[in-house]
């Protein structure tokens, strides 16, 4: 039989009230109760049946937000467009930040705080699609990002194939033909960056232009300091180039530096595109050529998808994908004469 909140006081030594309490982080809360009690959760494997808790005391009006990091602008941006989409529901949002580190995301699902909301939006980046059994919690779950395909939760997500290739086509509409890409993962198939490094290379094959191993720059980080280093090192090996691709807006700046910095021409000599949209591509010099992957559709579109399964939606996991456009700013643009 499941283990349930009164086993836990019983264990504990203490009433169901004070269990609840230690669960939802009440601050007046001795120490040494506080320990007893999260000894005892421990050791039996309790884990808030939020089936049965909204039974007794109904719904919370507030869902998780599990993301890798908060100082990334695109997790950021993306925080905010789900708080606003959640606001307008009459839900407040808890948001935690995992570093992107595998046993830290598997500890969020298994988080008594975040099961005590009422479902969870998790965008992880350290989980594979081998952990995909560990997304089958007792509570609402989404799933955001490219890490987990065909899991058993609904699955909110961008054509990060698909609009890579319409980046690279851009860049090619343009006249180059030696497009450079800043942000590729060593071996990855699965995640932003393959499937991204996939449309890349599938945009170059249809218009008939050789892929060049050279031409691609592997980083782990996706940062500003990473797409400043890669493109560093690529004007060092003395490969040549007419367009880059940055795998993210982060990158394509930090790389744009670098360009600049070295007496390149931003679009003359090189022209650039990023990928997210990110508020700040719009004030870069020049201004930042992006993709944008539909972030106000993906954060409309899980709260949407996590309220109806709060509010009992049965069915099959669904995928979800936003759609995506193009926006050419002065990094692309053809130079007048």
């Amino acid at each position: 039989m499941a283990v349930t909140i009164k086993d836990v006081a019983l264990a504990a030594g203490v009433s169901i009230k004070t269990v609840s309490n230690v669960i939802n982080d009440y601050q007046y809360i001795r120490a040494d109760t506080k320990q007893r009690v999260m000894e005892a959760i421990a050791s039996l494997g309790y884990s808030p049946n939020l089936s049965a808790r909204s039974l007794r005391s109904g719904k919370t009006g507030v869902i998780g937000l599990a993301v890798p990091e908060l100082s990334l602008s695109y997790f950021a941006e993306l925080a905010d467009s789900i708080i606003k989409a959640a606001e307008e529901r009459g839900l407040k949002v808890l948001i935690e930040q995992t570093g992107g580190d595998r046993a830290r995301e598997l500890e969020i699902l298994a988080s008594p705080r975040l099961q005590m909301t009422d479902g969870l939006l998790f965008s992880p980046l350290g989980v594979s699609n081998e952990d995909a059994h560990h997304l089958n919690v007792n509570f609402p779950l989404v799933l955001l990002g490219e890490r987990i395909f065909g899991g058993p939760t609904d699955h909110v997500t961008m054509s990060n194939v698909e609009s890579a290739r319409a980046a690279t086509a851009h860049l090619i509409s343009k006249g180059r033909k030696r497009i450079a890409v800043v942000g590729g993962h060593e071996g990855e198939v699965i995640g932003s960056a393959g499937l991204r490094l996939r449309g890349y290379q599938e945009a170059l094959e249809e218009a008939g232009i050789p892929f060049d191993h050279r031409l691609v720059a592997y980083t782990t980080l996706w940062h500003r300091s990473n797409g400043a280093t890669s493109m560093r090192e690529m004007l060092e090996s003395g490969v040549e180039f007419d367009a880059m691709f940055g795998l993210n807006d982060t990158l394509a700046l930090g790389a744009m530096r670098v360009l600049q910095e070295a007496g390149l021409r931003i679009p003359d000599d090189v022209a650039v595109i990023g990928f997210d949209d990110l508020d700040e591509g719009r004030y870069s010099l020049p201004t930042l050529s992006t993709i944008d992957p539909g972030r106000g559709e993906i954060a409309e579109t899980a709260v949407r998808v996590l309220q109806e399964r709060i509010s009992g939606h049965d069915g099959p996991p669904r995928e979800l994908e936003a759609r995506f456009q193009v926006v050419e700013r002065e990094s692309s643009r053809l130079p007048t004469s």
